[in-house]
């Protein structure tokens, strides 16, 4: 069989079940491979008893030799044959249940991909983490339905078939039986998807509070809450095993019911058949066959009630994902254009009419504001990371095809996770890693004495989030990716706030060449990179107050010299050493592989 295309396709989001059945259509041929094969497996079981039972009235009690070979033999072929079948079943339907994990498992990496900087904020990690984990999981295991479940159905009618051809009676006890037992273990059903449900709400709720616990625990640390968390997480998990319990007991119910209800329909159907037998009505070879029939039909039902366990887990699992990929890419953002409309040919002016910022085409803009959240927020609404009334030329932003927005226009957070793997590809992110053009972006972020300083340079391993870099180091990390990428439009965030004043003097010269002739837009508050700036709008409320270049305003905006001027004269030394202090403090707490330089050795 040929492996699946890497794209997944595009999944039924209209709800649980219509998910479900959409992984099923994906792979048609495979499901119908695993379907013929399961129920020739479920069927090809009922046959050893009817040769057995042939083996005893043509061969066993007449004393005919060459029948009671001949049948025998039959018997180890119909063996062989069900061993081929098992195999061939378990090999298909394992590649149902893999096509089917991983198939939901792009689906669901594209889909948060695309919800880019708003996935944190519409969903925990620890959600992202047990959906990727944990559900998907589910889903592909219930795709068995599809294979042996099937089956089961067919080799019951099989069954009830083969015992009307030795008794009515027993064929309509086994026809009503059946469908009994599968009445009988209903409720329980029911009640273990509604534990599975609120088991599987607390474990994502119990999942973030420890990627929040784990994320910040040197900031708990210092603040004292560390133990205000673990309490937290002490009492989720406390909550989290009491529906586990709740779980745990139906499951042994059904799995009660699963085995003892099909053993007692068993023993009932075969004192039948003995009495049967004892009266003449049908002979001792048909009473084997009977108790064999009905011993077979014991796999059948275990699958039908592990089938709809299953499927009941699956809806569990299927509705977390369907809600998930159901997350709109931005807050709020209006129903996308049937025909987006193209972005300028041109650079043109992004303008956020709602604080009045306006980022002129070639031009270094900073933005100054008191409030950090202030300026993120216009950050947001000129990236499309939020929806709003912002226009790029004459055309509004939620207007342009979503994917040419993130092509020509970059938000550098400088919060953005650097991923575990080489420093080059931190660096070059998704670019073609050329060289020359690393190397500028390195220089340009004033990030050389990090690749000098690691073993490998370029090739040097980082940890995940790059915890084997210092805050300053990682934050020129990122600032060499976004310049490396060349956007048309760089939106940057605090580029340089964790930086000392020297190297954030040079930063700030260095992006101002590195960008010349593009359009970038800068949030920060440091005098020394105000300076480079073309103009400066200062954000009172979040609303544009005063325009102006950076001394200009220095001299004629009181509210603009107060906010600046913490970071001059006085101030700046201040701010200077006070970088430095938390710097060596954060060198102290944080492991250091031994052959890592010290920072006076980068110096």
């Amino acid at each position: 069989m040929a492996a699946p295309s890497t794209d997944p396709g595009v999944p039924d989001r209209r709800g649980p079940a219509r998910y479900l059945w959409w992984v099923i259509v994906s792979q048609p041929q495979r499901v119908l491979i695993g379907a013929v094969l399961g129920s020739a497996w479920m069927v090809c079981l009922t046959l050893p008893p009817y040769v057995l039972s042939r083996a005893i009235d043509d061969g066993l009690r007449p004393g005919d030799r060459s029948a009671l070979i001949g049948w025998c033999a039959a018997l180890f072929g119909i063996g062989l044959l069900n061993a081929w079948l098992a195999i061939m079943r378990h090999r298909t339907m394992t590649r149902i249940r893999l096509d089917a994990y991983f198939r939901t498992v792009r689906v669901v990496v594209d889909h948060a991909t695309r919800l880019g900087a708003a996935l944190p904020r519409r969903v925990s990690a620890g959600e992202v983490v047990t959906i990727g984990h944990s559900d998907v999981g589910v889903i592909s295991q219930t795709l068995t339905v599809t294979g042996p479940g099937v089956g089961a159905v067919i080799a019951y009618f099989v069954v009830a078939a083969l015992l009307l051809s030795v008794s009515p009676l027993l064929a309509v006890v086994v026809l009503v039986g059946v469908p009994l037992l599968a009445v009988l273990i209903g409720p329980f059903l029911g009640r273990l998807q509604g534990a599975e449900a609120a088991y599987r709400e607390r474990q994502g709720a119990l999942a973030a509070i420890l990627g929040d616990l784990a994320g910040g625990l040197r900031v708990l640390n210092g603040l004292g809450g560390k133990e205000v968390f673990a309490s937290r997480y002490r009492e989720g998990s406390r909550r989290l095993r009491d529906e586990g319990y709740r779980v745990g007991s139906s499951m042994s119910w059904i799995q009660a019911f699963g085995i003892g209800l099909p053993t007692l329909f068993l023993a009932a159907v075969t004192w039948l058949a003995a009495r049967m037998a004892a009266q003449g009505s049908i002979t001792v070879g048909e009473l084997v066959a009977v108790y064999g029939y009905v011993a077979v039909l014991v796999m059948p039902v275990m699958f039908l009630i592990e089938g709809s366990y299953d499927i009941g887990r699956g809806l569990v699992a299927a509705r977390r994902v369907v809600d998930f990929l159901n997350l709109a890419p931005v807050d709020g953002e209006p129903p996308a254009r049937a025909e987006p409309v193209p972005g300028p040919k041109e650079p043109s002016v992004l303008r956020d009419p709602l604080s009045g910022v306006e980022v002129v085409p070639g031009r270094l803009t900073a933005l100054a504001s008191s409030r950090a959240s202030d300026a993120t927020d216009i950050v947001d609404r000129l990236g499309r990371f939020t929806s709003s009334p912002a226009t790029w030329g004459s055309v509004r932003l939620d207007d342009v095809a979503l994917d040419e927005v993130r092509t020509r226009i970059l938000v550098a957070d400088n919060e953005a996770d650097l991923f575990a793997g080489t420093l080059r590809a931190a660096v070059a992110g998704r670019c073609a890693s050329d060289e020359e053009a690393i190397s500028r972006a390195v220089d340009a972020a004033m990030a050389r004495d990090i690749v000098l300083g690691l073993p490998d340079g370029l090739d040097a391993t980082l940890d995940s989030h790059g915890r084997n870099l210092s805050g300053g180091q990682r934050q020129r990390v990122r600032l060499a990716r976004a310049l490396l990428a060349e956007p048309e439009v760089l939106l940057a965030v605090e580029p340089t706030s964790a930086v000392d004043a020297h190297t954030e003097a040079n930063m700030a010269a260095r992006l101002r060449t590195a960008r010349t002739g593009f359009t970038t837009l800068v949030t920060t508050t440091s005098p020394l990179v105000l300076d480079q700036a073309d103009v400066v709008l200062h954000v009172v409320d979040g609303r544009v107050a005063a325009t102006g270049s950076h001394a200009d305003l220095f001299a004629r905006a009181p509210a603009y010299r107060r906010l600046v001027s913490r970071g001059t004269d006085k101030g700046a030394k201040d701010e200077s050493h006070e970088t430095e202090e938390q710097r060596a403090a954060e060198r102290r707490t944080r492991p250091r592989p031994s052959d890592e330089p010290t920072h006076e050795a980068l110096r």
